[in-house]
């Protein structure tokens, strides 16, 4: 363990990508610690990504593409603006509105980040908004994106696990809006305080008609995703599969924004970060087949309940954790390493297996704008046009924020599981 565990943090020190220092230290312990036949080497990597709901990454990563290559994201700003009005600091309360719905098309923080950042942050920094402020919102509303459904992570959890990924999107819509609130009331308070600009100029009723009229092609999508999934019309990867075509027929037909080039370069991007996800899936389940054959899960699973068994303070150390493991590690790859380890924990101390994937997800999502890792923060970084270390210092408040709206959602699981309930779920 401890020639395994040096192998780990030296990869990682040097900047080897996490695929392949999962890889690597599998690899490591495979040839020269194991008597494991190699030809199982071969077969767990395939075997770790040979699972038809992961089709729905692919699918949902380029439905993203399409839509923001749309300009949808456009609409769903305008749209925002209506709904937020003339709250002080309105166009940071919409930056934080516009990715509740953008969640609803894509899935994914980074996406959120780079499709409404392009826009929200130049806009941001011209109404006289710091260039720090800007970013952070942007990036700390980004963690919103694969928490409300659909979400890429949930179907890694799914993978991961077995809950029913119907049952992990009808839970992520409460504590996908709890961070938002969150957000909103750390917006205002930054407003009042520092006299941020506020709308003067009135919406009058039809423009505010007109923008809901063409914002309805955006807002339709995530209620035909979800809606279908929830009445099971079509499982989560058909869902994927009609957000594509939807996307496609509303950006040619309807909107008239989407050409033959953009829908190209939409197949060629999400096939290099659908790759990239299952990449770090196959490496981790060889990972985990290290970690299976060592028993690891067992001795973590012993280790933790030798610390306590009351299922509060469980939750606390869990939360410290993951946040931790938020800031190291992409959120798909602790997914795969820690739930199988800490979802039969759960289960033991009686927590509820659907309230702890969405405590577990909203923690490592928090990840996506911490440093050093925080994958948000990388894209945002040349939009804004400043360092990493500036937008870092800045997403602080809003990243505490987005901890006291999880300790909410820790210890008080009705907040994760009335939707569920109420569609049968729990």
């Amino acid at each position: 363990m401890g020639i395994i565990a040096l192998v780990f943090i030296v990869s990682m020190l040097i900047g080897i990508p996490i695929a392949f220092v999962l890889g690597t230290s599998a690899l490591y312990y495979f040839f020269f610690l194991s008597k494991v036949p190699l030809d199982m080497i071969g077969q767990k990597l395939y075997a770790g990504c040979d699972n038809f709901v992961l089709l729905s990454i692919y699918f949902f990563i380029l439905a993203g593409e399409l839509m923001n290559r749309a300009r949808i994201t456009d609409a769903l700003i305008n749209f925002s603006k209506i709904i937020v009005g003339k709250i002080p600091g309105a166009l940071a309360q919409v930056n934080i509105v516009v990715s509740v719905f953008f969640a609803g098309i894509t899935g994914s923080g980074v996406a959120d980040t780079a499709a409404v950042g392009s826009v929200l942050i130049p806009a941001m920094k011209k109404e006289g908004y710091s260039a720090e402020y800007s970013t952070a919102v942007t990036v700390a509303s980004s963690v919103i994106g694969p928490i409300i459904p659909p979400s890429v992570v949930m179907v890694i959890y799914s993978m991961a696990t077995g809950a029913s990924v119907g049952a992990l999107f009808a839970a992520g819509f409460i504590p996908g809006l709890a961070i938002a609130l969150s957000l909103m009331i750390l917006s205002l308070y930054y407003a009042l305080k520092y006299k941020h600009p506020r709308r003067t100029e009135a919406i009058s009723f039809k423009e505010a008609v007109t923008t809901t009229r063409k914002s309805i092609v955006a807002l339709l999508c995530p209620v035909v995703l979800v809606g279908g999934i929830f009445s099971g019309r079509f499982t989560p990867t058909e869902a994927a599969a009609i957000a594509c075509f939807y996307a496609v027929i509303a950006g040619v037909f309807i909107l008239r924004t989407l050409t033959l080039r953009d829908i190209v370069e939409s197949f060629k991007k999400a096939a290099i970060s659908g790759a990239v996800i299952l990449l770090i899936i196959s490496m981790a389940a060889l990972f985990g087949q290290f970690m299976a054959l060592e028993r690891i899960p067992s001795h973590m699973a012993r280790a933790i309940l030798s610390i306590t068994n009351n299922k509060y303070m469980f939750l606390l150390l869990v939360n410290v954790l993951l946040l931790f493991m938020g800031m190291i590690m992409e959120t798909g790859a602790s997914v795969i390493l820690l739930a199988p380890i800490l979802v039969p924990i759960a289960m033991q101390l009686g927590i509820h297996p659907i309230h702890f994937a969405l405590v577990m997800i909203v923690n490592l999502n928090i990840g996506l704008s911490t440093p050093p890792v925080g994958v948000c923060l990388f894209a945002a970084a040349p939009i804004a046009g400043i360092s990493l270390e500036r937008i870092s210092k800045a997403v602080l408040p809003f990243i505490l924020a987005e901890i006291v709206a999880l300790m909410a959602l820790t210890y008080i699981p009705d907040l994760v599981l009335l939707i569920p309930r109420l569609l049968g779920y729990a």
